[in-house]
């Protein structure tokens, strides 16, 4: 093992010590609305809880996963998560496979269209005028359509494409393959790692969409769960089950549980896919930076 210098060991600690206070700095805040999450209300009012529960409870959670306008907007969110993610994928390599061979005579031209939206992006009004004529407001067709192909996504896609060496391409049209059938069985198998990691580029960017569903969706029953958070959190929209009388007084009392006990349950269910597409996306993030 190679000794290291001085300048080497000092770089180490204090890279190390540096790292570690930023990821510190970003897990408080969430330790913090966990805590609250978990704490009673008198805690929480008067300001005792920090990164520990005070006085645990879960009655936050008991009416958080009583109140079935969350349980909808937790639905249409994971199925604009998993439907969106799918589309996306397909559309951005349905359009990046055929710019990335050499045989596709108008790929640069493609190209430059697709490099214009990444310079030039569409106002709202023209583009909200757009999808009220195509008739996409108020659906979840707003929230998955207009963002099909993200132009950065599309760009380290056809990076990848471009990798994968023209002779595994020409054998297999020389077996036969027709170019669906070679896009299925050779090109999309050896791309799983940049599948994988643009796959959680888009199931982030889903799961949290926001302003779109503001702009396009006014039907409460399609509210994604980022829009159902806000109306808590600026609104103070807590429903009130008629049945569920001990929530009555926590309403009023602990808004502020109710509100973060929803922020937990926003942000957990992503957080536990990452650690297992982990090492594609870490694969994927060196796409296009090593050259053969």
């Amino acid at each position: 093992m190679r000794k290291l210098s001085l300048g080497q060991q000092t770089f180490n600690v204090f890279n190390i010590t540096f790292l570690t206070i930023l990821a510190l700095l970003m897990f408080l805040p969430f330790l913090n609305v966990l805590a609250q999450s978990l704490s009673d209300s008198e805690a929480v009012v008067t300001g005792k809880v920090f990164f520990l529960p005070v006085d645990f409870t879960w009655i936050n959670y008991q009416y958080v996963f009583s109140d079935a306008s969350i349980w909808r907007s937790f639905a249409v969110t994971v199925y604009i998560t998993v439907v969106g993610t799918f589309i996306n994928l397909i559309a951005t390599a349905s359009l990046a496979y055929p710019v990335s061979r050499q045989e596709y005579m108008g790929r640069k031209y493609v190209v430059f269209f697709v490099l214009i939206t990444m310079v030039f992006s569409v106002p709202l009004i023209p583009n909200f005028i757009l999808m009220k004529s195509l008739g996409l407001t108020n659906s979840l067709w707003a929230l998955l359509i207009p963002g099909a192909i993200s132009a950065f996504n599309f760009f380290v896609m056809r990076a990848f494409f471009m990798q994968i060496p023209p002779e595994i391409i020409d054998s297999g049209r020389i077996d036969g393959c027709t170019e669906l059938r070679m896009i299925w069985n050779i090109v999309l198998p050896l791309s799983k790692p940049v599948m994988a990691s643009l796959g959680i580029f888009y199931a982030v960017g889903h799961w949290n969409t926001y302003m779109a569903a503001l702009y396009y969706v006014n039907k409460p029953t399609l509210w994604p769960l980022q829009v159902k958070l806000r109306q808590l959190i600026t609104a103070d929209d807590i429903n009130i089950d008629p049945s569920a009388s001990q929530f009555s007084s926590l309403v009023h009392s602990n808004p502020e549980g109710i509100k973060m006990a929803t922020i937990i349950i926003a942000t957990v269910p992503i957080v536990l896919i990452y650690p297992f597409l982990q090492k594609h996306f870490v694969k994927g993030m060196m796409i296009g930076s090593v050259k053969s």
